[in-house]
C-alpha cells in the first residue's frame, strides 16, 4: 500500500467538515487504516468522498446504509462509531 495514499487519507478523514465526522472518521483511521487491506482502503476512500450529513447518518444508524456501501469497511465503522468513539 503506498504510504502517501494512506497519510492523505488520515488526513481527508480528520478533515471530514463537521467536528463529529472529524472525531469519528478521524479517529477510525487512527486505529484501523493502517490494517485494512487495499481492497478496504478504496472501500473507506469511497465512503469518505459521500455527503457529511449522509456519512453521520449512516454510521450512527439514524438513517440506513444505501446497499452499494452496506460492506465490511462500513460495518467496522460503525462497530468503531458505537463502541470506541467517544464525541464531546
Amino acid at each position: 500500500m503506498e504510504e502517501a495514499r494512506l497519510k492523505r487519507l488520515k488526513f481527508r478523514a480528520h478533515h471530514m467538515g463537521s467536528n463529529e465526522n472529524d472525531i469519528l472518521f478521524g479517529g477510525f483511521a487512527e486505529k484501523y487504516l493502517y490494517s485494512l487491506s487495499a481492497e478496504q482502503v478504496d472501500r473507506f476512500e469511497t465512503l469518505i468522498a459521500e455527503t457529511d450529513t449522509d456519512l453521520f447518518n449512516w454510521v450512527t444508524g439514524k438513517v440506513d446504509v444505501p446497499a452499494h456501501l452496506d460492506h465490511d469497511v462500513m460495518r467496522m465503522i460503525k462497530n468503531f462509531v458505537q463502541n470506541e468513539a467517544a464525541i464531546r
